[in-house]
């Protein structure tokens, strides 16, 4: 079979899968806290070659999607002047801790909400259960509570009052891992956690950093790239089909 026609399938795959990064990107333009992924193509290698010296050199054709970057730059601010919405003006993540599994995750979306949990206060009934009392926290609103400077869950008196909410930063994002749109995960080649420079800003929020002109322009390239790489399948397979012919 042609190598070509190979090259034009892989190609086609290839931007299909990139299509879904920049969709991705232009899907959460107004998801607070979002931070864009930007796709990173390699050429495929797979195969040895002997080369003018004699020497063994590593060959192939074709590119592939390597990896997806996430680009961490900060987005715009916009002012919701609600008390529980909080962004960071600078660098740094907010940290919210999952109670059931003690896992921590990062993020840049500060859209939370007050939730209340029940501790006991030590006393115990005529039945000697535990008397239990009502406390409020703030949290992300899906399970998990907002960490403070000082790394405890933030108790909630005055809900109209600023709150001490944390900010966590580390040397090198590199890897982080991404749990899902606006969540992130360190790991250890990001190396030791510490407090981040940021300033954290009450009544607003951080928009998302996908610039739409630039996901657009990607999205065109995309398409271009994946009806030249059918093009080449097209091709290729015609070029099959006379080279048969002719052999009859």
């Amino acid at each position: 079979m042609n190598q070509s026609f190979f090259i034009g399938a892989v190609g086609a795959h290839q931007q299909l899968k990139r299509l879904t990064v920049h969709g991705n990107n232009i899907a959460n333009l107004n998801t607070y806290g979002f931070k864009a992924e930007k796709s990173r193509f390699a050429s495929l290698v797979y195969d040895d070659v002997k080369a003018t010296d004699l020497e063994m050199r590593p060959y192939g054709v074709g590119a592939a999607l390597w990896t997806t970057d996430t680009d961490f730059k900060s987005g715009p601010l916009t002012e919701t002047r609600r008390d529980q919405d909080y962004a960071i003006a600078g660098d740094g993540f907010f940290a919210v801790a999952d109670l059931t599994s003690g896992d921590i995750t990062l993020t840049r979306n500060g859209a939370f909400v007050i939730s209340e949990l029940q501790r006991p206060t030590g006393d115990v009934d005529e039945e000697g259960q535990d008397i239990m009392e009502i406390v409020y926290y703030l949290s992300d609103n899906e399970g998990r509570f907002v960490l403070s400077d000082t790394g405890g869950m933030i108790e909630v008196e005055d809900e109209h009052k600023m709150q001490p909410v944390g900010v966590f930063d580390y040397i090198n994002y590199d890897g982080m891992e991404h749990v899902n749109d606006t969540y992130f995960r360190a790991i250890e080649k990001n190396g030791g956690i510490r407090m981040g420079e940021g300033e954290v800003v009450q009544g607003f929020l951080e928009m998302s950093n996908a610039d739409l002109a630039e996901e657009m322009t990607k999205v065109i390239e995309s398409q271009r790239a994946y009806g030249m790489a059918l093009k080449m399948v097209q091709v290729s397979d015609e070029i099959e089909t006379t080279i048969n012919g002719l052999r009859g």
